[in-house]
């Protein structure tokens, strides 16, 4: 369990049929809650992330928190002041409902689980706000598929929502976006080891490994920028092999020991299914039901989510105070490691 807290939430309806009958999420806080609740910060990990924002690693936590240098005292998210509070996303795989939860009948749910959206995601959230006596959020942060869902909150619940922070993420997903997404789905799908995603109860090493870390290298080339592949590895390599083969072989190794191939294949779906105009009249009109003070941010270097997508967003946004840019050399992966740039930006928010 580590430092997982679990909140029991109840029926959840996904949008695109199906029930969840009785959701779980897992969550993690930092700081404590404000006697008026009015100190609560919401934070939203990306795709492979995890409740365990920060902190070190140990039981339950295989690495440090994915934004562990900013979440603390005296930090840019300060937990002196701030009641930070971190869920695994639904659909996830470290504590919350998801594709390997008991499904009904106790056996997992496998390729049974419902398809999600984004929105599906923020309505879970709302029901842990409501069990935490969160009304309002100070501020929702987030960044790539966190930043959808912290969008998709600051449109859903305006008046839920204090500020925002968006990193690296769009108003929905482009056909670009769908289409390196899609080839990582069906490179899980078509591993023989798949089984219609039911696997759960296979031997150990016979479900879809090799589709999931395939669909890893896939995904980290998006990730990172061609200058700096170029910079770290060019065509450096022995035995027959180059070094950037190596480098990929040990992100996917990674993730397959702490990942579950089911909700990578459930999670990206539902950022396909990413549109904060759907049914709204468009991106434009969704845009301006937002009332949060609004920090918009790009990574220079980012191919996934280029500039000009944070730009728009930027330009909807009526509380959007422009585009900020984070220089960085590491593509998508920016808004996590350079995190003395996000540092600033977030104390500017919350100032």
């Amino acid at each position: 369990m580590g430092a997982r807290r679990f909140a029991r939430l109840g029926p959840l309806r996904p949008e695109r049929g199906g029930e969840l009958p009785d959701v779980t999420l897992a969550y993690e806080t930092w700081g404590r809650p404000a006697p008026d609740g009015s100190n609560a910060v919401l934070v939203l990990h990306a795709l492979t992330g995890d409740s365990h924002a920060a902190g070190p690693a140990g039981p339950g936590h295989p690495t440090a928190g994915w934004w562990d240098g900013l979440i603390g005292p005296g930090r840019p998210l300060d937990t002196d002041r701030w009641f930070v509070v971190a869920p695994n996303v639904l659909g996830g795989c470290q504590g919350s409902t998801g594709p390997a939860s008991p499904g009904p009948g106790g056996r997992p749910w496998g390729g049974a689980f419902p398809l999600l959206t984004p929105r599906d995601q923020v309505a879970a959230e709302a029901l842990l706000a409501d069990a935490l006596g969160v009304g309002r959020w100070a501020a929702v942060i987030g960044g790539s598929m966190g930043g959808m869902r912290a969008l998709e909150w600051a449109v859903t619940h305006p008046g839920r929502v204090g500020s925002l922070f968006l990193l690296a993420c769009s108003a929905a997903a482009s056909a670009e976006q769908i289409a390196w997404s899609d080839a990582q789905i069906q490179a899980v799908r078509n591993d023989p080891g798949w089984r219609g995603g039911h696997y759960h109860d296979a031997p150990p090493g016979r479900g879809p490994h090799v589709g999931l870390g395939l669909a890893r290298r896939i995904a980290h080339v998006t990730y990172r920028s061609e200058p700096e592949l170029a910079a770290r590895f060019g065509r450096a390599g022995h035995d027959g092999r180059f070094d950037v083969q190596d480098y990929l072989d040990h992100h996917a190794e990674k993730l397959v020991r702490r990942f579950d191939a089911a909700s990578y294949v459930v999670l990206s779906d539902a950022m396909n299914a990413h549109d904060v105009g759907r049914d709204r009249g468009g991106v434009a009109a969704a845009l301006r039901r937002v009332r949060a003070a609004t920090l918009v941010a790009a990574v220079d270097s980012d191919r996934l989510y280029p500039p000009s997508q944070q730009a728009e967003l930027a330009g909807g946004i009526a509380g959007a105070d422009g585009l900020r840019v984070i220089r960085s050399a590491r593509g998508h992966d920016g808004f996590l490691a350079e995190t003395e740039q996000v540092g600033a930006l977030l104390r500017e928010l919350l100032a």
